[in-house]
C-alpha cells in the first residue's frame, strides 16, 4: 500500500545574469511580489545584511545567519560565507583526523581560517538545498556531511516555504555552480570506485605488502555520504519546481551574452523562466546624452525581443527609476511579475528539456542509417560550440561552459558521424560501429 504523498517542494526561482545588471535588486523585487501575493517566501542572498535591509526597507537582522522577516510573508537569509566555510572545513578536518594524524599534520584552528575563493557560492548552494527541501525531507548539502551543528542548519528549519528566490552570482559562475551536483559524483566515482570496497578483507594484507595504509572503510563511507548529499543538492536545483530568470541590460553585447547563457543553462537541463531587461531609459529626453543612450538601448532591445519571441521566452522590460531602488515602494514600482507556484512559468518542462535529463535518441536507422541525439542549446552561436567523444562520454562546450554527458547504451556502440546546429539544437549524428553493433542472427 503506497505511503502518504510527499509534500511538494517550494517553487524555486534562481536569479542570475550579467554582472552589475541588478540581479540582487530584481531577486528582491520578485520575492517581494510573491509575498504580496500571499506566498510564504524566502529570499537567499550573499549581499551584506545592511544592504539587504536597505533594499527591502526593513531593519537589519538581530540574529545574523538566520532568516528574518523583512515584510509580511517575506523572510530573508543573508548567507554568511565565512561562517559556513569555517564550519564545513572544521567538520571535514574532524572526520579525517585519523589520516591527518598519520601524516603528522597540525590541525587548523577556527580563528586562522580565511574564506577561500568560491566558498560563498558553496554556502549559497547549501542554503538553497536546505531551503528547497520538501517539508519533512532531510535536506542535503555540499559541505562535509555532518560538519554543521544541528542549530546551524538554519534555512530549512522554519520550513513551509511556498517560494524560494535565490540571488545567484553572475551567470559565468552560476552555470558551473549548478552543475556541481552532477560533476562531483563523477569525480568521486573515479577517485574512490565503489567496487574497490569488495577488497575490504584484503586491506590488512595489502597494507603489509605495500608498506603503507590502504584506504579504509571510513573513506568509502565518507564518499557515500557525499554522494547522498550531492543527490539532495541535485534534487533541489533540478526539477519542475525550479526556474531560472536571466537579468541583463540593453546594450550592444547583451544579445551574444544572453544567447551563451541560455544555451549553457539549457544544456544542463535548466529552463529559463524569463529574461529581465533592467534599467531602461525613457524615450523623448531633451538631454542629448540621455536621448542617445535611450536610442542605443532601444536598438538592443529590439534584438532581444526578437530573440526571446522566437523561442517563446517571456521578456520583462523594467524601467530605470532614476535612483538605486530602496524599499518596498521602489520594488513594487519595478512591476516585476510574482513567481507563485500557480504562475504559467511553473508549467513542467517537456521531456526533451527536463531538468537534469538527457534528451531522447532519435532512431533514423531505417531512413538514414543514423541515430541522432538532439541537445538543446537555444541561442547558441555555432562558433562557440565544441564537441568531443571520450570513451562512453560526450563532452559538449558552449563558450566557457561544459557538460560531460554519459552516452545512452545504444550510442556507446556507435561512432560520431557529425553534428549540426539546427533551430536551437545541436544535433549529433551517430552511425553503428560494425565491430560493436549487434547483427541479426
Amino acid at each position: 500500500m503506497p505511503g502518504p504523498a510527499r509534500p511538494p517542494r517550494p517553487h524555486t526561482l534562481l536569479v542570475t545574469g550579467a554582472g552589475g545588471a541588478g540581479r540582487s535588486t530584481l531577486a528582491a523585487a520578485a520575492a517581494s511580489a510573491a509575498a504580496r501575493r500571499g506566498h510564504r517566501t524566502l529570499l537567499l542572498s550573499q549581499e551584506p545584511a545592511d544592504r539587504l535591509a536597505a533594499l527591502l526597507g526593513c531593519a537589519p537582522p538581530e540574529h545574523p545567519g538566520s532568516p528574518w522577516e523583512a515584510a509580511p510573508g517575506l523572510w530573508t537569509l543573508q548567507v554568511d560565507a565565512v561562517r559556513a566555510f569555517r564550519t564545513a572545513l572544521l567538520g571535514l578536518q574532524e572526520r579525517l583526523r585519523g589520516a591527518l594524524d598519520h601524516l603528522g599534520a597540525t590541525p587548523l584552528d577556527e580563528d586562522e581560517l580565511l574564506e577561500l575563493p568560491g566558498a560563498g557560492e558553496f554556502a549559497l548552494l547549501r542554503a538553497l538545498t536546505e531551503a528547497s527541501a520538501a517539508t519533512g525531507e532531510e535536506p542535503g548539502g555540499v559541505a562535509e556531511p555532518g560538519g554543521a551543528a544541528e542549530g546551524e542548519r538554519g534555512p530549512a528549519r522554519p520550513g513551509g516555504w511556498d517560494t524560494v528566490v535565490a540571488d545567484l552570482p553572475p551567470v559565468r559562475q552560476t552555470v558551473p555552480l549548478l552543475a556541481l551536483p552532477e560533476v562531483l559524483p563523477r569525480y568521486l566515482r573515479r577517485l574512490a570506485p565503489p567496487e574497490r570496497q569488495a577488497a575490504r578483507a584484503l586491506r590488512p594484507v595489502l597494507a603489509q605488502l605495500a608498506g603503507v595504509p590502504v584506504p579504509g572503510a571510513r573513506l568509502y563511507e565518507t564518499t557515500a555520504e557525499w554522494q547522498r548529499a550531492l543527490a539532495g543538492v541535485r534534487r533541489a536545483v533540478t526539477g519542475p519546481h525550479v526556474r531560472v530568470r536571466l537579468v541583463t541590460e540593453a546594450g550592444p553585447l547583451a544579445l551574444r551574452a544572453l544567447g551563451t547563457a541560455r544555451a549553457a543553462l539549457a544544456l544542463h537541463g535548466l529552463p529559463v523562466d524569463s529574461v529581465a531587461v533592467n534599467r531602461l531609459l525613457p524615450d523623448g529626453s531633451a538631454d542629448p546624452w540621455l536621448a542617445e543612450a535611450a536610442g542605443t538601448q532601444r536598438r538592443a532591445l529590439r534584438e532581444l525581443r526578437a530573440e526571446c519571441a522566437a523561442d517563446g521566452v517571456p521578456l520583462l522590460e523594467l524601467p530605470h527609476l532614476g535612483h538605486d531602488p530602496c524599499g518596498p515602494g521602489d520594488l513594487a514600482a519595478l512591476d516585476l511579475p510574482a513567481v507563485p507556484p500557480d504562475s504559467p512559468a511553473s508549467t513542467p518542462a517537456s521531456a526533451a528539456t527536463a531538468p537534469g535529463a538527457a534528451p531522447q535518441v532519435e532512431d533514423r536507422l531505417d531512413e538514414d542509417g543514423e541515430l541522432v541525439w538532439p541537445l538543446p542549446v537555444p541561442g547558441a552561436d555555432k562558433a562557440e560550440l565544441g564537441l568531443v567523444r571520450r570513451g562512453d562520454e560526450l563532452i559538449v562546450d558552449v563558450g566557457p561552459h561544459r557538460r560531460v554527458l554519459e552516452l545512452p547504451s545504444a550510442l556507446r556502440r556507435c561512432r560520431v558521424a557529425g553534428a549540426a546546429l539546427e533551430e536551437g539544437e545541436l544535433r549529433v549524428r551517430f552511425v553503428p560501429d560494425p565491430g560493436l553493433w549487434p547483427t541479426p542472427s
